[in-house]
Formats: C-alpha cells, sequence, structure tokens
C-alpha cells in the first residue's frame, strides 16, 4: 500500500466550483484520523466578506483540522489578483503564500495548501500564481476535477502546464460526483488518469459537505486512493468503472 502523503501538498481545481474545498476537507480529515498533525492553508479567499466563514474554515467544520490560516480576504467573487486591486487591499504574492506554507510545515506533519480556482489564476499583477507557489515549495500539485463534459479538456491543460514547470501531479479527484452521472462522467473515470498522466486518486460524492464530521470521514476513507490516506483501490487493470465508484460511495452513505 502506498504511504499517505506528508510534507506539502499543492490543491488546485481546474476551475471553480469542482469540489476542491471538499477535497482537501476530505485529505485533511483522514490525516487528523491517523493522528497526524495537520494544517491547512488558503493563501487568498475571494467573494467572502469579513465576519463569514470561508473554505479555511469549512474544512475545519468537515475534518476537525486545528490550524487553518487565510491569509487574506477580498470581498468581490473574482480572481485574487482582480479582488485584491478593486478593494484596495495588497495582494497575496507566491512567496508569501510559499513562506506562510514553510513555516507551517516546519510545525506539521501534513500541510495543505488550497488554491483559488484553477492552476493559473492570478494572485498578484505582476503574473503569480499557484503553480509558483508549488515550485517554490518543491511541492506536489493534486488536481479537483469536475466529472462531466468539459472536464477532459480542462484537466489535461492543468496536467500540461504542470510538466511544463517542472511539477509533479500527484493525481486526480473528481470533486462532486453526480447522483445521476450521464455518458460523459461515465467514461471520464477511465480518460480523466490518461489525459493527466497521473493515477485517478479518488471520487467524492456531490452533497459530501452536508454530512455530519464523523461520516464525512468515513466517505472520505472509501473515496480516497492510499497515497491520499485512504481505502480506495483501483481495479487491477488500473481502470474505474461506474459500478467501482458506486459501491464505495454507497458504502460511505
Amino acid at each position: 500500500m502506498t504511504v499517505a502523503v506528508r510534507g506539502v501538498l499543492v490543491v488546485t481545481g481546474t476551475g471553480t466550483g469542482v469540489g476542491k474545498t471538499v477535497v482537501t476537507a476530505a485529505i485533511a480529515a483522514l490525516a487528523v484520523a491517523a493522528g497526524r498533525s495537520v494544517a491547512v492553508l488558503k493563501p487568498a479567499q475571494t467573494g467572502v466578506l469579513a465576519g463569514e466563514p470561508g473554505d479555511a474554515s469549512e474544512v475545519r467544520r468537515l475534518s476537525g483540522a486545528g490550524t487553518c490560516v487565510e491569509l487574506a480576504r477580498y470581498p468581490e467573487p473574482l480572481a485574487p489578483a482582480t479582488a485584491a486591486r478593486r478593494a484596495g487591499l495588497p495582494p497575496v504574492t507566491p512567496d508569501r503564500a510559499a513562506g506562510a506554507a514553510a513555516e507551517l510545515a516546519a510545525e506539521h506533519d501534513l500541510v495543505l495548501v488550497e488554491g483559488a480556482g484553477g492552476l493559473l489564476v492570478r494572485f498578484d499583477d505582476d503574473g503569480g500564481t499557484l503553480a509558483d507557489v508549488a515550485i517554490a515549495l518543491k511541492a506536489p500539485v493534486l488536481v479537483v476535477a469536475a466529472a462531466g463534459l468539459g472536464t477532459l479538456n480542462a484537466t489535461a491543460l492543468t496536467a500540461e502546464a504542470l510538466r511544463a514547470r517542472g511539477v509533479r501531479c500527484l493525481g486526480v479527484v473528481v470533486g462532486a460526483w453526480p447522483a445521476e452521472p450521464d455518458l460523459a462522467a461515465r467514461c471520464n473515470l477511465a480518460d480523466l488518469p490518461v489525459v493527466a498522466d497521473a493515477p485517478l486518486a479518488g471520487v467524492l460524492p456531490d452533497g459530501a459537505s452536508c454530512l455530519p464530521r464523523g461520516r464525512f470521514a468515513a466517505l472520505a476513507r472509501r473515496g480516497l486512493a492510499p497515497l491520499l490516506g485512504g481505502e480506495w483501490e483501483l481495479p487491477g487493470d488500473s481502470r474505474v468503472t461506474q459500478s467501482h465508484v458506486t459501491r464505495f460511495v454507497h458504502a460511505a452513505n
């Protein structure tokens, strides 16, 4: 069995609304359950007003992780660079984000750095991105992808951008598997690891964030692969089927 990832792991999405925060929480929940110290870093939170819960607090609620850090918050739901500029606030640079992650890594077994949107969304007006954070940290990146039509292109582009920068893609997780998957979603289970040239490291069902913490952790264990601390093993031919996903999702519920 593969040993669960340690050190720093950067979590990106192929876009917004793909389940990135839920996947981050699931990885954190498994690490907490294994007795490991976990820190979650959200460099830039957008679209949330002061006093409202953000992604970091959602990860804490679902996982029980004790250290959840947000470096900056901007009220408008825009790319961090644009949101910072419009709010008249300083942006979070990749250097600042990488420095904060390195400090957390000195005191925790696992640090999860959750981006905003996709890999190349700009943090600042100099063009800094989450990819630059991963490069500075020499950390692998986990890609959270959508389930349905269009996800193969977005995943392939993200993986290609990582390869071009010399950053390792640890794997791909489908962050919000629909209750009634269509033909494209079912076919994508086999095609996602091919276009990413990285393993399919898990599938989490849509609505997972509505579960209480204990059931969420059980779902995470069944829905994530061993390299992320879970129990989900691929079939012998390394091709995932709809029935394989359904078995694990239903077992968690």
